[in-house]
């Protein structure tokens, strides 16, 4: 049995060492509570159960795996995070929608574009919890000292691959989309060196490519900076610096704006860092 946790981050660290020895079942429960921290903090063990697709007697399972005596115990450090944090408006609006009954998107066009904006607001709204001040410091240093700058993601990842490689461009970095055209992929992934940043982007279902070409450059004492969905995502053994920005799997259309506006928000923290580094410093007046 695992020391329980005391703390959210603490408990989240658990879940994450604890995930590739619980069974499958569990495997899923432990999903479902890095992913939904709220639905574990405001729940019932049956109500969560169902959400997650398990019986309720793998919940206290899954809470005695942590080292908790019952799941009430358990869910007390997720009602202390959420009242650390607070609700916000998007949240408690949110609520009040699902109360009335009101439907996610009604007739017409307008209505699923209001059910996108609608999820895009409260994806926005969580992005900075998700976002720590160390690790952006961190990619930026990276990002600003490194020889060339690799991205790679497939798929859904693609867009935002693609508008890194454009904005690190405009900023003078040496940097390369790796967009596998004609097969090439593996090759052009062998040849990024110690002293190169590799940004590699994949979400569930993660693409193998992805994930491949993230190990192989973390055994060559590549830099690996990951924008990823959560702590048990197989990008982050191999990322130096790892954005986990959650993902709503159960969405039809997953949302990308967290993912650019993350994106956004490193190009231009990274030209604030060179601006910076290449700015003589000012001398002090002589004092008469």
């Amino acid at each position: 049995m695992t020391e329980r946790a005391v703390n959210y981050e603490q408990l989240k660290d658990s879940i994450s060492s604890a995930y590739p020895a619980l069974s499958k079942q569990l495997q899923r429960i432990a999903r479902f509570a890095l992913e939904n921290p709220q639905d574990l903090a405001l729940g019932t063990v049956a109500s969560i159960a169902d959400a997650a697709q398990v019986q309720p007697s793998s919940m206290i399972r899954f809470a005695n795996a942590l080292g908790y005596s019952g799941f009430s115990e358990m869910q007390q450090i997720y009602r202390g995070h959420l009242v650390e944090r607070s609700a916000s408006y998007r949240d408690r609006i949110e609520q009040m929608r699902r109360g009335n009954g009101r439907p996610a998107a009604v007739a017409g066009g307008t209505g699923v574009l209001r059910q996108f904006v609608d999820e895009a607001i409260t994806e926005l709204s969580h992005l900075e919890e998700n976002v720590h001040a160390q690790d952006m410091k961190a990619a930026v240093q990276l990002l600003a000292g490194a020889a060339h700058i690799h991205i790679l993601g497939q798929r859904r990842a693609f867009p935002i691959a693609s508008y890194l490689a454009y904005a690190l461009r405009q900023l003078d970095l040496r940097t390369h989309l790796l967009d596998g055209v004609g097969g090439m992929l593996g090759e052009f992934v062998r040849g990024i060196a110690p002293g190169d940043v590799l940004i590699a982007i994949s979400t569930r279902n993660y693409s193998p490519e992805v994930i491949d070409a993230a190990a192989a450059c973390h055994q060559r004492g590549v830099a690996v900076i990951a924008i990823t969905d959560g702590p048990l995502s197989p990008l982050k053994p191999s990322a130096r610096v790892s954005f986990e920005l959650g993902d709503d799997s159960t969405q039809q259309f997953r949302s990308l704006v967290g993912q650019v506006c993350l994106s956004q928000a490193l190009v231009v923290t990274t030209g604030h860092h060179l601006a910076d580094r290449a700015s003589p410093r000012r001398r002090k007046p002589n004092g008469s």
